[in-house]
C-alpha cells in the first residue's frame, strides 16, 4: 500500500489526475484485502464525488489558441473552495447556493416542466470576489472551471476574434463543465456604442448565437465590472444576475475572523471592529492583501501578536503607498483611536508631536 500512496502523491503533485484515480482504486482494493473496510469506504466516497472532474479531464486537453498569436485562450482548473471562504452578504451568498442547488436538482425541475438556471451574470466592482463565487461553484459541482479573460481575447485581425469565441464555446460542448467568461464587457458591449467599429458588433452577434446554442448540461458564468455597457440582448440572455458588492462590516469581520484563525494571531473584539471600520470601502481584494501584509510583517519581524496599529499601517500604505507626510499618518493612527502611548512606543515619533496633534484634532472636532 505504500506503494500506491506514494504514486497518488507523484501522481497529485504532477497533476496526473487519471493517475490518481488509478492508483486510488488499487489501494482501495488492498485496504479490503486487510480488513479495513471503513478507510476503504471514505476514500471511495471521495473518489466518487470528483467522479465527474476526473471524467472531464480526459475529455479537457487540447485547449484551443488564438490562430494569430498561438497563445491558449482557456485555462482549465480544478479549484478547491469551501463555503467558508465565499464571504458574502447573506443575500447574495443565498442567491449563489440557490443557483448550484437548481443546477443539481435540474432533472427533478425538468420533470415538472420548470427549466433550471445554467446561465449566471455577475457583476460588481473590481476585487469583490467575482472569480472566487466561479471558483467556490466550480468546486461544490465537482465541474472543471474553463476560464477565459475576454479582455485578452480580442485580436488585432478583428475577423479572429469571432472565431475565438466559437473555438471556447465548441471547446466546452459535450464536456461536463463551467466556461467562465471574465471581463466580459470586452467583447459583449451594446451594440449601438457609435465609437465601435462594425465587426465589433458582429462579434456581439457571434457572442449572441454562441450563448443560445449554450450546452444545457453545463454552467456559463459571466464576469463584468461595467454592467452597464453590456448590450441589453446579452444581458437577457442570462437567467441570473447577481450584483457582488463592496463588503459591509459583518463581511469585513468574518474576513479578519479568517485571517486570524492561526493560534498564534489573536485580537479582542474592539480591535476587530476598529479595523472594521477602518476598511469600510475596501474591496475584499484589498482587504485580504492589507491583512496578509500585516500578518508576513508580524512574522518577519518575529513578533507574537498583531496589533490594530500593525494593520493600520498596512491599510494606510495601501492608500498612500508610502509614510511621506508623518503628521498625516500619526492623525490616521490616532483617528482609527491608537492612543498616544502606543504610537510612540511602536513608530517611535516624539511625544511632543503626537499630543500637539491630538489636542489640534480635538480642537478642529
Amino acid at each position: 500500500m505504500y506503494t500506491e500512496m506514494k504514486k497518488i502523491i507523484e501522481a497529485g503533485l504532477n497533476g496526473d489526475r487519471e493517475k490518481v484515480s488509478r492508483y486510488t482504486t488499487l489501494l482501495i482494493k488492498n485496504l479490503e484485502k486487510d480488513g479495513d473496510t471503513q478507510f476503504a469506504n471514505q476514500i471511495r466516497s471521495i473518489l466518487e464525488s470528483k467522479k465527474g472532474g476526473l471524467v472531464s479531464l480526459d475529455n479537457i486537453s487540447a485547449k484551443p489558441v488564438d490562430a494569430e498569436s498561438r497563445v491558449g485562450i482557456v485555462d482549465v482548473s480544478y479549484p478547491s473552495k469551501s463555503e467558508k471562504q465565499i464571504v458574502l452578504n447573506k443575500y447574495t451568498k443565498n442567491e449563489i447556493n440557490c443557483f448550484i442547488e437548481s443546477y443539481k436538482k435540474r432533472d427533478e425541475l425538468l420533470k415538472k416542466g420548470i427549466e433550471s438556471p445554467n446561465t449566471l451574470l455577475l457583476y460588481g466592482s473590481p476585487g469583490c470576489g467575482k472569480n472566487t463565487i466561479a471558483e467556490y461553484i466550480s468546486s461544490i459541482t465537482n465541474l472543471p472551471l474553463v476560464t477565459s479573460r475576454l479582455d485578452g481575447l480580442v485580436s488585432s485581425l478583428l475577423g479572429n476574434t469571432s472565431k475565438n469565441i466559437r473555438k471556447i464555446f465548441e471547446y466546452t460542448t459535450g464536456k461536463e463543465c463551467i466556461l467562465f467568461l471574465d471581463e466580459f464587457d470586452a467583447i459583449a458591449k451594446i451594440r449601438d456604442d457609435k465609437n465601435e467599429m462594425g465587426e465589433l458588433k458582429r462579434v456581439v452577434n457571434s457572442l449572441l448565437q454562441n450563448i443560445d446554442n449554450f450546452d444545457n448540461n453545463n454552467i456559463l458564468i459571466a464576469a463584468t465590472n461595467h454592467y452597464h455597457l453590456l448590450d441589453p440582448a446579452i444581458r437577457r440572455r442570462f437567467s441570473t444576475v447577481i450584483s457582488v458588492d463592496l463588503p459591509g462590516v459583518e463581511e469585513i469581520n468574518q474576513m479578519i475572523h479568517l485571517s486570524l484563525e492561526n493560534p498564534e494571531i489573536s485580537m479582542s473584539d474592539k480591535q476587530i471592529n476598529s479595523l472594521s471600520e477602518a476598511f469600510q470601502g475596501f474591496s475584499h481584494s484589498a482587504i485580504k492583501t492589507t491583512l496578509d501584509n500585516s500578518i508576513r510583517h508580524m512574522i518577519l519581524q518575529e513578533k507574537h501578536e498583531l496589533k490594530s496599529h500593525d494593520v493600520l499601517k498596512e491599510i494606510y500604505l495601501y492608500e498612500n503607498h508610502t509614510i511621506e507626510n508623518e503628521n498625516d499618518f500619526i492623525s490616521y493612527l490616532l483617528k482609527n483611536k491608537i492612543s498616544i502611548v502606543e504610537i510612540n512606543k511602536n513608530f517611535e515619533f516624539p511625544l511632543r508631536k503626537i499630543r500637539h496633534l491630538s489636542k489640534k484634532m480635538k480642537e478642529e472636532a
